[in-house]
C-alpha cells in the first residue's frame, strides 16, 4: 500500500511543471550597466536581439558615487557579467578592484567624449578625490550619442552574429537622440526670443556643467551637497550675494540631493527652489527615458529663470 502511494506521489510530482528559469539564467550574453543612464541606452541597443540581459547597479541609490560601496546584489551580477559597461571619467572608483578580477569585456563610454574639468576637484571632508574630470557628461545629449556609439561599437564585435539588429536599433536609439535635441533647442529658442540674456544657473549638485555648456547656460556656481552635510557657511553667503546681485528667480536641486541650504537662502533671498534630474535612478528601460528627463529638465529652468 506504502509503496503504491508512493509511486503515485512520483508520478503527480513528474507531471508538475518546472519553475521557470529566470532571464539572467538563460541568458547566452549578460550586459552589466554601472549607471542608470547607460542602462537606458543598453536596454534600447539590445531590444529584440535574442538571449541577452542587460542589468544594472544600484548606483542610483545614491547622490553621489564617492560613497558608494557594492553591494551583495551587486556582486552576484558583476561574477555573472560578460559585459560590464561602465561611465569611466573616474566615477567608477567604487569597482576599481572588482574590474581588475574580472574576465568580462568592458565597455568605457566616455571613449571620445569631450570631458570637462571637474568644477570640485577637491579632497571633500571625507577625503573623497573628486578627480580632475567632470564624469557627468551624459547631461548633454550629444555626448549621450557618443555613449550610445561606442556601446553598439562593441556589441558588434562581441556579439557579432546579431550585429545587424544592434545596428537597427542603434539608428532608431539615435534618431531619438537627435529628436530630443531638436526638441530641447525648440525650447531654447522659444526662451532666447523671450529675453535679452542668458539664463543664469545656480545648482546644488556639480554635475550640470555639461548641461549648462550645450544650452549656453551661464553655470554661476554649482554646490556639491550631498545628503546628511550642507555648504559650508563661505559658500551659503556667496549664493545669496549672487542670487541678490543678478536677481536670480530661481536656484536648483538634484531630485535625490539635498535641499536644505538652497530652502535655507530661499528664506533668506525669497528666490524658488526647484528640482532637476540628473538622471540616475528611474524604472525606465529606454532611450526615451532620458529624452523625457533631459528635456523636462530644460524646460523647467527656462520656464523658472523668465
Amino acid at each position: 500500500m506504502k509503496r503504491t502511494v508512493l509511486i503515485g506521489i512520483l508520478s503527480l510530482l513528474l507531471t508538475l511543471p518546472a519553475c521557470a528559469p529566470t532571464r539572467e539564467e538563460t541568458a547566452r550574453l549578460t550586459v552589466v550597466c554601472t549607471t542608470y543612464p547607460i542602462y537606458l541606452f543598453t536596454s534600447s541597443l539590445t531590444q529584440g536581439v535574442d538571449g541577452v540581459a542587460v542589468e544594472r547597479l544600484d548606483t542610483g541609490s545614491t547622490s553621489c558615487l564617492h560613497d558608494y560601496t557594492l553591494s551583495m546584489a551587486d556582486m552576484k551580477k558583476l561574477e555573472r557579467a560578460d559585459i560590464i559597461a561602465v561611465n569611466g571619467a573616474g566615477l567608477e572608483e567604487f569597482l576599481e578592484d572588482a574590474l581588475a578580477a574580472t574576465d568580462a569585456r568592458v565597455i568605457d563610454c566616455s571613449l571620445g567624449v569631450e570631458l570637462l574639468e571637474n568644477l570640485s576637484h577637491h579632497h571633500d571632508e571625507d577625503g573623497h578625490d573628486h578627480g580632475h574630470w567632470d564624469p557627468h557628461y551624459w547631461m548633454d545629449p550629444e555626448n549621450a550619442r557618443i555613449m550610445l556609439a561606442n556601446l553598439r561599437n562593441h556589441l558588434v564585435i562581441i556579439d557579432a552574429d546579431y550585429a545587424a539588429e544592434y545596428e537597427e536599433n542603434a539608428r532608431l536609439s539615435d534618431a531619438a537622440l537627435r529628436s530630443c535635441q531638436g526638441s530641447m533647442q525648440d525650447i531654447w529658442d522659444e526662451c532666447s526670443s523671450q529675453q535679452g540674456e542668458r539664463p543664469r544657473l545656480i545648482t546644488f549638485h556639480d554635475g550640470f556643467q555639461y548641461f549648462a555648456r550645450a544650452f549656453d547656460l551661464e553655470l554661476l556656481a554649482s554646490i556639491e551637497e550631498e545628503a546628511g552635510s550642507e555648504a559650508s557657511a563661505h559658500e551659503i553667503v556667496e549664493i545669496t550675494e549672487l542670487v541678490r546681485e543678478y536677481h536670480i528667480p530661481a536656484i536648483f536641486t538634484e531630485v535625490s540631493g539635498s535641499d536644505a541650504t538652497a530652502k535655507a537662502i530661499s528664506r533668506e533671498t525669497g528666490c524658488g527652489v526647484y528640482q532637476l534630474d540628473m538622471v540616475m535612478s528611474g524604472e525606465g528601460t529606454g532611450v526615451e527615458d532620458y529624452e523625457r528627463a533631459i528635456v523636462q529638465n530644460l524646460r523647467t529652468v527656462t520656464e523658472v529663470l523668465k
